[in-house]
């Protein structure tokens, strides 16, 4: 496979249409479309307004009408208690189907170790779902662990709001 030009950026507030499109792209391929509420104005709110609470990179190729998306990473920091360190919590990655095996997804995985180190993070986690195979053996060729003792716990929508209004 030859080389491919492309190169990785921080997103900007003016990238949420973009960012939007790759989302959704995620959610078709993981069969999870029907969760998908996000909106420009969301993303633009979220990760770009007073508080942000999560970053995203993007990898770009070159095209003759200028850079084209084609891949993105979102993450944000986390807490570890018992290193007493922040982490770095991948939330999302994800490569246009036409892309993949071009090194997109390891540059941005090195890329956002970098900035894990250089945070000073003491974890650089993400899930991933277990019929993903593909995903599983290129993340543990890079490296990572797959812990198969630790299982994610969730509370959304009407269920949250009852919790949150659960007395002590």
């Amino acid at each position: 496979m030859t080389a491919t030009a492309f190169t990785l950026r921080p997103a900007t507030a003016d990238d949420c249409d973009t960012l939007l499109r790759l989302i959704a792209e995620l959610a078709e391929y993981e069969k999870l479309t029907h969760l998908v509420e996000a909106t420009p104005e969301k993303l633009r709110r979220t990760l770009f307004g007073a508080r942000p609470l999560a970053e995203a990179v993007l990898a770009e190729v070159p095209t003759p009408e200028g850079p084209r998306a084609i891949g993105f990473a979102l993450f944000f920091h986390n807490y570890s208690t018992f290193l007493a360190k922040p982490g770095l919590y991948l939330e999302d990655l994800y490569v246009e189907p036409a892309w993949r095996g071009h090194g997109i997804g390891k540059a941005l995985l090195i890329h956002l170790a970098g900035l894990a180190v250089e945070r000073g993070c003491g974890r650089f986690e993400w899930t991933v779902l277990d019929w993903n195979t593909p995903s599983i053996d290129f993340y543990r060729a890079m490296g990572a662990s797959v812990l198969p003792d630790w299982r994610i716990c969730r509370v959304t929508g009407e269920a949250l709001t009852a919790m949150a209004g659960k007395s002590a």
